[in-house]
């Protein structure tokens, strides 16, 4: 008999038991494989899980699902300064915001992420609707705007997406993350919305005071030129630009092998890309692409390059053209994009870290983090949804905080981080005196104070003074009998342990002088 189905969990009461009748079953059954051996033993495990330990008590992991994290209150303190840098330069720029379902239908995703579909998160049949996690934020964007027929909006949209990646978890590459996503939609002049775009993620990134960035930019209609003025065939455009938008990852040997070897390209074809791929600059690259001998033939690649050139104009005019490179290697794999694409990655211009090369250290063990932002320009993705075809031009933008957050958690490891906004505590110097203490918390409450007390009758003053310190509260209002005779109260400066006496009609607004900078 070729199967397992006799043999059940109470077979192995002990793992050594476990093992040698897998080993005995395997010698005596013809037929079975170690890999089915492996899998049934694999089956019976989580079967034992979830019955049960050998002392037949409920055992379960305590543990966060793979690619997903939790967050302590230090580490969701620094999550939010960075959100609010983010939101803030939205604002800025005249964003609205708008929420969509975190899962779609699965048709509605279906398509528009190339190679990178096979990551989508599929759920269970629900009531009779194939249902899928959202990838990005940009795909139910483009459905939202088809589905309610809006022609022109600029908008922010920070939430959580969902993709099955092989996590990198100290690279800030997880299975669910957040993305904070600025997209313009509506029919504008030319590379106008776009420089607006490469100017956002420069102001955010100069904010976060990351340290050295650059944004590289390049263009889908230059690179189908390119591939087409190669000889790459037509039908191969789009798996050949995702081989290429691993040129960040793989060193050029190992990509052109993946062209030829694996998609079948010709090798003088890949030869000429890798010409063409190591070229950086700026204005001029453009200028000199619109004259080179093969470029200049196709007129997809001249009208890509005439766009860049009045790019740079832009952002010469923005201020921004000292943190931006025109990159040919850039192609992003991501079907939709039609235009400009961009991605921003830490470090100065020209001195982007090498891909791994064999011996070099895993990617979990490297501090860097690729890139921290990315985008373009998406032409055709609203007319996908819209049952007349309808187009909407979109350019946007995606800030990759995951990754910016595990930067900045590295550099603020040893720091002191506030977790909360408290501004002042009222504490007491001597005994029964919580009514006192409660009154007056609540009169600072009232007033919009954000103060708080500690939950005990009688605590200790030097208790008091010592949580003020460890969780930086600035000021602390002491009561004493004294002083409630007076209507005064002591207000210490915790920083410099400096005391002076408020009258009790004054406290709020001495509160709100000394805490306007904090």
């Amino acid at each position: 008999m070729n199967t397992l189905g006799s043999f059940t969990i109470q077979t192995f009461t002990g793992l050594s038991a476990f093992r040698t009748g897998m080993f005995r079953l395997l010698r005596s059954v013809s037929g079975i494989t170690v890999a089915q051996i492996d899998e049934e033993v694999a089956k019976l495990l989580e079967l034992k899980l979830r019955l049960g330990g050998d002392d037949g008590k409920h055992q379960f992991v305590l543990k966060t699902p793979k690619g997903t994290r939790d967050y302590n209150p230090k580490q969701m303190a620094i999550r939010e300064k960075v959100f609010n840098t983010i939101v803030s330069c939205f604002k800025r720029h005249g964003a609205e915001t708008i929420d969509t379902p975190v899962f779609e239908l699965k048709e509605t995703l279906t398509g528009k992420y190339g190679e990178d579909s096979k990551l989508i998160y599929d759920l269970k049949d629900q009531g009779g609707e194939l249902l899928s996690l959202r990838y990005d934020l940009t795909v139910p964007f483009a459905r939202y705007l088809a589905m309610n027929k809006i022609s022109n909006i600029k908008r922010y949209h920070i939430a959580k997406v969902y993709r099955r990646d092989n996590p990198a978890m100290t690279r800030g590459r997880y299975r669910e993350f957040y993305q904070c996503d600025f997209d313009i939609a509506g029919h504008y002049d030319p590379m106008i919305p776009d420089a607006e775009c490469l100017r956002i993620v420069s102001e955010i990134l100069s904010e976060l005071d990351l340290g050295d960035f650059h944004i590289k930019v390049n263009d889908r209609r230059i690179l189908d030129g390119m591939f087409a003025v190669c000889g790459v065939p037509d039908d191969k455009f789009r798996t050949i630009c995702s081989t290429v938008d691993k040129l960040d990852k793989m060193c050029w040997e190992d990509v052109k092998n993946e062209m030829v070897k694996e998609k079948g390209l010709s090798e003088e074809a890949a030869d000429l890309i890798g010409e063409y791929v190591s070229m950086q600059g700026g204005m001029d690259l453009a200028v000199r692409l619109l004259e080179d001998p093969k470029m200049s033939q196709s007129k997809q690649a001249c009208a890509g390059l005439s766009d860049m050139k009045q790019l740079f104009s832009y952002l010469q005019l923005f201020q921004v053209t000292d943190k931006v490179v025109f990159d040919l290697s850039l192609a992003r794999g991501l079907d939709y994009y039609t235009g400009i694409i961009y991605e921003a990655v830490l470090g100065p211009a020209g001195a982007t870290p090498p891909p791994p090369q064999a011996g070099a250290p895993k990617a979990e063990e490297s501090l860097s983090v690729g890139s921290v932002a990315g985008g373009g320009r998406y032409d055709g993705l609203v007319g996908m949804f819209d049952p007349k075809g309808r187009a909407v031009p979109c350019v946007g933008v995606s800030v990759g905080v995951e990754r910016i957050f595990s930067i900045l958690e590295q550099k603020v490891e040893a720091e002191k981080v506030r977790t909360t906004e408290i501004q002042i505590m009222v504490a007491s110097a001597q005994k029964n005196l919580l009514e006192e203490r409660l009154k007056l918390v609540t009169e600072l409450w009232n007033a919009g104070i954000k103060a708080e007390s500690m939950f005990k009758k009688n605590p200790k003053l030097l208790s008091q003074l010592q949580h003020c310190e460890d969780s930086g509260i600035p000021l602390v209002a002491i009561l004493g009998e004294q002083e409630l005779k007076n209507g005064m109260v002591k207000l210490r400066t915790v920083a410099t342990r400096e005391e002076v006496d408020v009258s009790r009609a004054d406290l709020i607004e001495e509160i709100r002088k000394r805490t306007s900078t904090v």
